[in-house]
């Protein structure tokens, strides 16, 4: 059976639809992945495009709304944005809940080139691991290699590789309406 996973972000317009398509491509016969955002708008040409340069098609996607997925089990909950973590719903379930932010390609006003090639940046650090190589690479429950070195899962730890800093719990993930503030998680 498939282990089922959300990645969460803002707008569910780029970087977790980047992320989405990236785990699909290389670990769809392992996992079921879906993508939501707290305040959805539409997948960005350059996510499309980008995405295209690696052979993956993302045309398809749409941006979601985390509400959606109310009342869904997850096994894994993927949070790359601070907005999305901070206001993360509660799945039923004992889903695992990993963030990690990342740059927000879809937020630079510029000239195309310019926005392409920090959508680029941005799909570079997704595909280099930060968010998908330890799901891609993981075989069995409770003993994930993870990235930076680290080894075995370790709930409630933070792993760090360059600049990022990876948060992970096993406690169950917020529920869609346990958005007015305090500890969601």
């Amino acid at each position: 059976m498939k282990k089922r996973v959300l990645i969460l972000c803002t707008g569910n317009s780029a970087r977790s639809q980047m992320a989405q398509g990236l785990l699909e491509h290389d670990a769809g016969d392992r996992f079921e992945v879906e993508s939501a955002g707290t305040k959805p708008g539409r997948v960005r040409p350059e996510a499309i495009a980008v995405m295209k340069e690696l052979g993956i098609d993302i045309t398809g996607h749409r941006s979601k709304h985390v509400d959606e997925f109310e009342g869904q089990s997850f096994d894994y909950v993927l949070t790359v944005c601070d907005n999305a973590k901070e206001s993360c719903p509660v799945f039923p379930g004992h889903a695992k809940r990993i963030h990690n932010a990342f740059e927000d390609p879809a937020a630079l006003q510029g000239t195309e080139e310019a926005r392409l090639a920090l959508f680029r940046r941005v799909r570079k650090s997704l595909k280099s691991g930060r968010v998908v190589l330890w799901l891609r690479v993981s075989p069995a429950e409770g003993n994930f290699p993870i990235p930076g070195g680290v080894s075995g899962f370790q709930a409630s730890a933070n792993f760090h590789r360059s600049r990022a800093s990876w948060s992970v719990s096993d406690r169950s993930v917020c529920h869609p309406k346990c958005r007015d503030g305090g500890d969601l998680r």
